[in-house]
């Protein structure tokens, strides 16, 4: 096998059958097979393929994220991280998400290497994204070798690649207010749903909107869990949340 470098993947020159793929399977076994019989795997449903570790003094901040859209814990191993798959979890159009889901191993100039991608998502559409979360300041060249290879590795079957770095912060705020109001049970309340929709059909800033729809207390938690479904809609990106904030409805809710 010949070995590949950053080179060869920003030049093409690369070949999924240059690499194996290692995840646990269905019944808990490690499985190795070639990428070339990886494309139709369900890596979104894996158990990670490395266990998280969390010991006394270590630098970063290792977690489970309970994700409103698989309806379980996904892991993190920075908050870097666990802004990351918060934000894969607000996104409608993703509808699967599994945390470190493969090894990834192909043949380089010092021996084999190894690269396990942070995240694998799965969008409503069926097609996939391999996720590698690392801030700019932080990646060396080895770790840039190691983004493009695999990144080459996943358009060859199909997968589509994507390094992500820092989030702008007020749209992380905003993100993560939301995600307190993420669970279900706070969008059970069809009857106030319904008006709230009905109220935003204008936009309304928010406070407003809640007033006019019943109860404030009652109300806010099920506006917010529309604004994370995105049913509901503002801006996350130029101020943080607060009663001024234009509201408008995004989508059906049902």
């Amino acid at each position: 096998m010949r070995s590949l470098s950053d080179s060869a993947a920003a030049d093409g020159v690369i070949d999924a059958a240059d690499f194996t793929v290692e995840f646990v399977g269905e019944g808990g076994e490690l499985r190795c097979e070639p990428l070339t019989r990886c494309g139709g795997v369900r890596f979104e449903d894996v158990a990670p393929a490395r266990s998280f570790a969390m010991f006394k003094g270590q630098r970063n901040f290792p977690g489970r994220w309970w994700s409103s859209t698989v309806a379980a814990h996904v892991g993190y191993e920075s908050w870097l991280e666990r802004d990351h798959v918060m934000l894969l979890d607000f996104d409608p159009a993703v509808v699967g998400i599994a945390s470190q889901p493969f090894w990834l191993s192909w043949p380089a100039r010092d021996g084999v290497r190894r690269h396990l991608p942070d995240y694998f998502a799965r969008v409503e559409d069926g097609t996939a994204m391999v996720i590698d979360v690392r801030p700019d300041e932080r990646i060396k060249a080895r770790d840039a070798d190691a983004f493009a290879v695999t990144a080459a590795a996943c358009s060859a079957v199909g997968w589509r690649f994507r390094r992500v770095g820092v989030v702008e912060s007020v749209f992380a705020a905003n993100v993560r207010w939301l995600s307190r109001y993420r669970h279900p049970r706070c969008g059970r309340r069809e009857d106030i749903v319904a008006r709230l929709v009905e109220v935003f059909t204008q936009p309304t800033p928010l406070f407003e909107g809640a007033e006019r729809a019943g109860d404030r207390l009652l109300v806010l938690p099920v506006l917010f869990h529309l604004l994370w479904r995105q049913v509901l809609a503002a801006d996350l990106t130029g101020a943080l949340l607060g009663p001024a904030t234009v509201v408008r409805a995004s989508r059906p809710p049902w």
